[in-house]
């Protein structure tokens, strides 16, 4: 861009679907913030081949997408000869963009994976609260049976104390989640192979592989990405190697977990689950997932919500400000397992102002 046709103000373009999402990630608030430092292009993007959408994309600063958004190719990029960045309102720009168009394009590339993982690492911790209390147990038993809980005699393992919990997975999530421990009087585990003992250590935990922290772990919670790796990852051999009546938190993805050995697992009284993701999801009218009683069922809620959204979309306008700045971005996309993730910022994240 020459000074002859710089703008004072970059021109931002919305694209996500469903439309109605940018008014949850852009409440009054947070959408003042987003006009203050930017011209924003009417309406919302669902299909960049329109004509409305091809005549956004040629005078276009910033695109800001949500998920849903149809994904730029070689020929948006074409069409779009001012577009600097992308700012992805959800877990990964990639998502969005090919990695290797974008690289080629020069374009600045930011996500909201850090945003969306506090909701997932709150989630879950109050999951390893609930069932270190044996609170899901006990809320079926005393509903069932109507009576007095002698909770010595029936509820005698109760309790987080010197609890053992392991964290598959030191992702922005797991990170998060074991940030969250601290306060708490567990033994945490730690199994992640990309980082090494002293990281572990430093992020309050000890470094493990899968098989031992399956084995030792009384709550068991899962925060990988989803690559041909980790796909199954949890599988007969490790649910089996789980200890009697310990819990599995899957706020990952369901193919993570081969999910016919949980059922059996389950239905055998053996372990515990706290399931926000399966696979499929949704499962099918009827699947026993739905009325096992060792199982606490949500639909996919452990992410960014209701309120919540607008988490994001205060990241996306964080990162906006600092791009009009000419600051370098601090949320580009990176690997989920990286050690380095939050390290200092890369090429593909630094630039002149707008």
């Amino acid at each position: 861009m020459t000074p002859e046709t710089r703008r004072t103000r970059p021109l931002v373009v919305l694209a996500a679907s469903p439309v109605d999402l940018v008014s949850s990630l852009f409440p009054e608030a947070v959408r003042r913030r987003l006009d203050a430092v930017a011209d924003v292009a009417p309406g919302v993007v669902t299909d960049w081949r329109t004509d409305a959408a091809q005549e956004a994309l040629a005078t276009a600063d910033v695109v800001v997408a949500g998920w849903g958004a149809p994904r730029l190719g070689a020929a948006e990029l074409a069409a779009a000869p001012r577009l600097r960045a992308l700012l992805h309102a959800g877990g990964s720009a990639y998502a969005v963009v090919d990695e290797t168009l974008a690289a080629e394009r020069g374009l600045l590339l930011s996500d909201a994976g850090t945003a969306n993982a506090e909701p997932v690492a709150e989630f879950t911790l109050a999951a390893i609260l609930m069932a270190g209390k044996d609170a899901f147990r006990a809320e079926r038993l005393y509903r069932e049976t109507q009576r007095f809980v002698d909770r010595q005699v029936e509820m005698g393992d109760a309790g987080n104390y010197a609890r053992t919990v392991g964290v598959v997975g030191a992702s922005r999530t797991g990170r998060r989640v074991l940030e969250m421990l601290r306060p708490f009087a567990f033994e945490v585990l730690v199994c992640d192979p990309t980082i090494d003992a002293a990281q572990a250590r430093g992020l309050g935990a000890e470094l493990v592989g899968l098989d031992e922290i399956v084995r030792r772990s009384e709550i068991l919670t899962l925060h990988v990405p989803v690559t041909e790796a980790t796909t199954g990852l949890i599988g007969a051999t490790q649910i089996a190697s789980m200890p009697l009546g310990a819990t599995l938190v899957n706020t990952s993805r369901g193919v993570v977990v081969d999910q016919d050995a949980l059922v059996e697992a389950l239905s055998a009284g053996r372990i515990q689950a706290v399931l926000d993701v399966t696979e499929p999801d949704p499962l099918p009218a009827g699947h026993p997932l739905y009325s096992l009683p060792g199982v606490f069922l949500t639909p996919h809620v452990a992410g960014a919500v209701g309120r919540e959204i607008a988490r994001l979309g205060d990241l996306v306008v964080d990162e906006l400000e600092r791009l009009v700045a000419g600051e370098p971005l601090r949320h580009a996309p990176g690997s989920a397992s990286s050690p380095a993730q939050a390290a200092a910022p890369t090429p593909s994240t630094a630039g002149a102002a707008l």
